[in-house]
C-alpha cells in the first residue's frame, strides 16, 4: 500500500522513497508522487534516480490492490527491493494536467446532465455529457469559463467515509468512472466557499490551489456522440 503524496500536496515534485516490489519492467514504491492513469487523466512520467544514475518512468498505473501504483520503466536492471531512490515527476505536464482537471470541474458545473466520459490531456481535453442537442452553446460556455476562473476561486479537498459518499448519491456525477472507494475514505474536491460551492464531487485527481492558475480557455467543438450524448472538447487559449 503505497502512500500517495498527490492526494495531500500535489506540488511536490520530488520525493524519497523505497523499493518494495519489481515486476518485469516496474516497480512499486512505499510512498510516490506519480499519479496513476485513472479518472481519464494520464499517469505521470518523469524518472527515479539512484545513486547516479537516472531510470526513466515511462508512466504510472494502479496496480491489482486499490492503493498499488506502478512505476513502469524503461530497464529497471541495477534496482533491488529495498533500494532508496529519489523520484521526480515531470512538472510541466503534470502541472497542465492540474489546470485541465480542475477546469472539467467547472465545465461540469456549467452543463447539466451526467457524465458519461471524459478524457484530459496536456492541451485538449473533453467531457461527454448526457445531454439533449443544443443545450450548450460554445460561445457562452467559454465566456463563463473564463469569468469562473478569472474569479480566482480557491480549490479544497474534504475526505467523507465511503457509507457517507453512498448515501448521497447526488454528489457523483460520472457515468462512466466510479467514485474512488474502497479504502474506508474518500476525497471530495470542492471549487468555491463551503457554505455554497461552485463545483463538489469526489475525485481522486490533481488540481491546482485556484482556479486563476488556470489560464484563458476556449471551448473548441461540441459534438453529438450519439442519443442524447454530446462531446464538449476545451483548449487552453
Amino acid at each position: 500500500m503505497a502512500q500517495k503524496i498527490f492526494l495531500e500536496n500535489t506540488y511536490q515534485k520530488s520525493f524519497e522513497a523505497r523499493i518494495v516490489e519489481i515486476r518485469d519492467e516496474a516497480v512499486q514504491l512505499d510512498k510516490t508522487a506519480f499519479y496513476a492513469t485513472s479518472g481519464g487523466q494520464p499517469g505521470d512520467t518523469g524518472f527515479l534516480k539512484l545513486a547516479n544514475k537516472n531510470y526513466s518512468v515511462l508512466g504510472a498505473k494502479k496496480g491489482e490492490g486499490l492503493e498499488d501504483v506502478w512505476h513502469m520503466l524503461e530497464d529497471t536492471s541495477g534496482l533491488s527491493v529495498e533500494d532508496l531512490v529519489v523520484g521526480e515527476i515531470d512538472w510541466d505536464v503534470r502541472h497542465k494536467h492540474m489546470r485541465m482537471h480542475t477546469l472539467l470541474h467547472l465545465l461540469c458545473s456549467l452543463v447539466e446532465g451526467e457524465v458519461t466520459g471524459c478524457q484530459i490531456g496536456a492541451d485538449k481535453s473533453r467531457v461527454d455529457f448526457n445531454m439533449e442537442a443544443d443545450a450548450a452553446n460554445k460561445e457562452d460556455l467559454t465566456t463563463s469559463l473564463n469569468k469562473l476562473i478569472s474569479e480566482d476561486h480557491p480549490v479544497s479537498y474534504e475526505w467523507i467515509t465511503d457509507e457517507e459518499l453512498l448515501s448521497n448519491p447526488s454528489l457523483v456525477r460520472s457515468m462512466s468512472v466510479k467514485p474512488p472507494v474502497g479504502t474506508g475514505r474518500v476525497r471530495l474536491v470542492r471549487i468555491g466557499d463551503k457554505d455554497k460551492p461552485i463545483d463538489l464531487q469526489p475525485c481522486g485527481g490533481t488540481h491546482v490551489k485556484s482556479t486563476g492558475e488556470i489560464g484563458i480557455v476556449e471551448i473548441v467543438k461540441i459534438e453529438n456522440k450519439g442519443k442524447q450524448n454530446r462531446r464538449i472538447s476545451v483548449v487552453f487559449a
